[in-house]
């Protein structure tokens, strides 16, 4: 990001960050992720499978997941795992957020100056 670049709507590519991080341990399927989130943020943050899908296609689409059916209980489930892709674009996405809030804190905490984010 160029110093005249503003910052895009800071909850875009929150849940892409979240369902990354939950899924470079193990595949999980949807409405598990969606548990997930809510739990580990103490329902701080409470997604829906609505925006958790699209989510997961795009990433998908994109080769950062890959997906296979699975029956369970004889629930058939799709569950998804990150691919090397994904981790790498897990690393980037982590990068990025970790300097956001490393300068909202700067700002919280009365600091004059907060690194730029790149």
């Amino acid at each position: 990001m160029t110093p005249r670049d503003t910052n895009p709507n800071f909850m875009n590519g929150v849940p892409e960050l979240l369902i990354l991080t939950l899924l470079q341990h193990r595949e999980m399927y949807g409405y598990e992720i969606v548990q997930a989130i809510r739990d580990r943020t103490g329902a701080v943050i409470a997604v829906g499978e609505g925006v958790v899908y699209p989510v997961l296609h795009g990433l998908e689409r994109d080769g950062a997941l890959v997906s296979r059916r699975k029956s369970v209980s004889g629930r058939s489930r799709i569950y998804y795992a990150a691919t090397l892709a994904g981790l790498r674009r897990l690393a980037g996405l982590s990068q990025s957020w970790t300097q956001l809030a490393v300068a909202i804190q700067g700002v919280m905490k009365g600091g004059q100056y907060a690194q730029p984010i790149q």
